[in-house]
This record gives C-alpha cells, structure tokens and sequence, in this order.
C-alpha cells in the first residue's frame, strides 16, 4: 500500500491541487461577477445571470463535466480533459458561490451605502471600500466550506479521464487488484487534506471575527 502512495501525493500535488485552486479563483470572480449583475444589473443581465444559477444549481456535476468534455465535441468544441474539467468546476462554483455573496452583500446595512454616498464615494469605490470588506467577514465560512467540498469533488474529474487522484488509485488498482486498500489510502488522503483546510477556516473566521469586533468597538 505504501509503494502507491507517492504516486497518488504526485497525482494529488500535479492535478487535484492545481485543478481546485483555478476553478475557486474563477469560480469565485465569476460569482461575484454573477451576484453584481443580479443585485444591481439591468433587467436582461439580470435574466440572464438567474438562468445561468439555475441551471447549473438544478443540474449534477458530473453531468455538467460530461456535456462539456463529451458533448461539445459533437458540435466541433474539442476541449482536453484538464480544461474541460476547469470549465466545468468554475461554472458549478461560480454559480453556488454567487448566491453565497449575492445573500452576503445584501446583508450589508442600507446605511452603510448612504454613510458611503455622503463623504463623496462612487458606487464602486463605495462597494470596493465599504460593502466588500463587511461583507466578506460574513462570507469567509460558506466560502471555505465551497472550497473544501470542491477538493473532494475534484475526484469526478476521473470520470473524464483527468489523471487526478482518484483516477490514479483506480489504475493502481487496475493492477494490483486491492481496491479496498487504494481506495481507503486515497480516502484518508482526501480527509487529510479537508482537516487541514477545516483547521485553516477556523484561524480564518477567527482573524475576521476579531477584526469585525474592532470595527465595532470604533463604530
């Protein structure tokens, strides 16, 4: 069992890792691209942005991944299996992420907005100075909690041939026939690497809470 096991760690470290990292950054910018255009788009944007959320959210992932990487190419998209998986991944956390900061946003007291308005900011400089930063300190535990469920997800990319970490115990397993002990060190793996995570969003929610305590204090 041992001898398998840098190979999954190089699987994990070459494709599960790099895989989750890029599809929550474009997830998220795409979330948040999303949740403006919801909250404060014109109509048509608007329509469009709920259709795109409800799609993806009323529809699985690993269906999503196969139209992308098996069904596009019959209309001439020819995509490889990592960047299939990468479109795939970002449309499925762009959509979730963006009800998360849509709710987050408006949180965000009606009066922080006209306190902004009143010293002279625009609307961007108001939402980049006053309603991110409060809204982010309430975002930080659905956020991370995204991020953690999506390392785990990254295992479906198997299913369209992405050489992550899950594909490569089931080709050990291919050959050594001992799917119990390949898939319970991947298993463990996995819950390693979601414990470390788990331990990291506890410092972070605790940074932000004592950071929104002091703004507080001076309010």
């Amino acid at each position: 069992m041992l001898d398998s096991l840098p190979s999954l760690l190089w699987a994990g470290l070459t494709f599960t890792i790099p895989l989750t990292l890029l599809s929550f950054i474009f997830g998220l910018i795409l979330g948040l691209a999303t949740a403006v255009a919801r909250l404060f788009g014109p109509a048509p944007v608007v329509a469009i942005a709920r259709f795109y959320v409800w799609v993806i959210r009323g529809t699985p992932l690993l269906v999503q991944l196969f139209v992308i990487f098996y069904g596009l190419p019959s209309a001439g998209i020819l995509l490889d299996a990592f960047t299939a998986a990468l479109i795939g991944f970002s449309l499925n956390v762009g959509a979730y992420t963006s009800e998360i900061i849509r709710a987050v946003i408006s949180s965000v007291p009606r009066g922080q907005w006209e306190a902004a308005y009143s010293i002279g900011m625009s609307w961007s400089q108001a939402m980049r100075r006053t309603i991110l930063p409060q809204a982010t300190r309430v975002a930080v535990p659905p956020l991370s909690n995204t991020f953690i469920s999506l390392v785990k997800d990254t295992s479906l990319a198997a299913a369209i041939t992405v050489p992550e970490m899950f594909q490569t115990a089931q080709r050990i397993v291919a050959t050594t026939y001992e799917p119990l002990i390949l898939y319970i060190l991947a298993a463990l793996i996995y819950l390693a690497m979601s414990s470390v995570l788990s331990a990291l969003q506890v410092r972070l929610e605790r940074r932000f809470a004592r950071y929104g305590g002091f703004l507080e204090a001076r309010a």
